[in-house]
């Protein structure tokens, strides 16, 4: 495959690639109409991807987990990511997404009926500027009451409605909380708060999911000194914060400068966290070695 030249990506399914989109699912398929699709996401620049491993295992884990039989290995789709990567200009900011989905099944997916395919598109990482959130009167669910432990787009609807119901007020995001009434992450991302230095952040519990940038970016803080804590947040201490921040693989790690009515600042501690992921990050190498 030479260099791709719609200007949207490419797209790996069946054993081949395309240039720019590829209609791949059919209306009659389990994964269009019934929700078995999952997906993962991760990131390309500079010429590195962080943490490709794991996200490609999570997409995995993620399929087994909604009762898809996926065909490819964590090693092939790997290399499929990097021999896509090379079909943009070297350092191209790029989102990768890996996917599966059932193509038959009558409410349970039919395993043996598993597709996969690989999308990667242009996607610049967004700024270092702050965003602004407000609390949602939409929960997580419980992992009893949805699949929480996949990255399955079936559960992005919930969240569609809280980012709607933030937007309306005026806010770029919501803060959502779990089903027990504690705080649980913003709308696609997760929630760090800072007081006195010490680094907060909500313990996963089954309702969201513990993101492969939220545990980077905590090892990170306490390999430098900072100590962080993981437990159970009331949404009262994330407005008293001294500071508040997000980690996720689309922005990797973003400021909250405006919680309800009270403005913040990108704080010491937003700003070390951030300087210390892409450090991390751009000494991965180009295989994210």
């Amino acid at each position: 495959m030479g260099k791709h030249t719609s200007g949207h990506g490419v797209v790996y399914s069946d054993g081949e690639w395309h240039d720019g989109d590829a209609p791949l699912i059919s209306s009659r398929a389990h994964g269009m109409w019934l929700g078995s699709t999952v997906f993962d996401g991760a990131r390309a620049f500079d010429g590195v991807a962080p943490d490709l491993d794991r996200h490609v295992d999570r997409s995995i884990r993620s399929a087994q987990f909604m009762g898809l039989a996926p065909r490819v290995t964590a090693e092939e789709i790997e290399g499929l990511v990097w021999e896509g990567i090379g079909t943009f200009p070297h350092g191209t900011e790029l989102y990768i997404r890996p996917t599966f989905f059932a193509d038959d099944g009558f409410v349970m997916p039919d395993p043996d009926t598993t597709r996969f395919m690989l999308v990667i598109s242009e996607s610049p990482l967004p700024s270092a500027d702050g965003f602004s959130a407000c609390r949602s009167s939409f929960l997580r669910p419980a992992r009893n009451m949805a699949p929480t432990e996949a990255k399955a787009a079936c559960l992005y609807p919930n969240v569609a409605r809280g980012m709607h119901e933030a937007n309306q007020k005026g806010f770029d995001f919501a803060i959502v909380l779990d089903s027990n009434g504690n705080v649980a992450e913003f709308s696609v991302s997760n929630l760090f708060m800072v007081e006195g230095g010490v680094v907060h952040t909500p313990i996963p519990n089954g309702t969201f999911l513990n993101g492969i940038t939220r545990q980077r970016v905590i090892a990170l803080l306490r390999d430098s000194g900072i100590e962080v804590i993981e437990r159970s947040i009331d949404f009262s201490e994330v407005l008293d914060a001294d500071e508040l921040f997000t980690t996720g693989n689309y922005a990797k790690v973003k400021p909250c400068t405006r919680i309800e009515d009270r403005d913040l600042q990108a704080g010491p501690v937003f700003k070390k966290a951030r300087e210390l992921y892409f450090d991390f990050a751009r000494d991965t190498g180009p295989r994210g070695i």
